[in-house]
């Protein structure tokens, strides 16, 4: 079995989908254009694919309403305040910074629609993906 995507009920799938390719190197690689306007972003390396729709059969989540440790998008970069800072100029919100013993420089964020996001520096890296 393989993973293929999570998926999200948004209010705004067109407008993430169009933040998350701009901001988060993400690919829409397949869309509806009318409703429930559905978007499949998948990470550069394409392994990892977020849905995300409008669909009025089921309850919209509330993204502000959920603490960052309860739900998150996390993305592994080389420079997470260089990312950082790119994000919030963006328009994401800033929300926390930790280093960890091991070297992991951890930054929590929530995209303009209130999602959170982690950016991920690892220390010890948990995949061996080449950045």
């Amino acid at each position: 079995m393989i993973f293929e995507h999570f998926a999200l009920n948004v209010n705004n799938p067109i407008e993430i989908a169009e933040w998350y390719s701009e901001n988060l190197e993400m690919k829409i690689v397949r869309k509806i254009d009318e409703a429930p306007f559905t978007h499949f972003l998948a990470d550069k390396t394409g392994r990892v694919v977020i849905e995300v729709y409008n669909n009025s059969k089921a309850k919209i989540i509330n993204l502000k309403s959920k603490h960052s440790l309860e739900f998150h998008l996390a993305f592994m970069v080389k420079n997470a305040d260089e990312v950082k800072n790119n994000l919030i100029h963006a328009g994401a919100v800033f929300e926390e910074d930790l280093i960890l013993n091991d070297g992991s420089h951890l930054v929590m964020l929530r995209d303009p629609f209130g999602m959170p996001l982690q950016i991920c520096e690892r220390g010890v890296p948990m995949m061996n993906i080449e950045l």
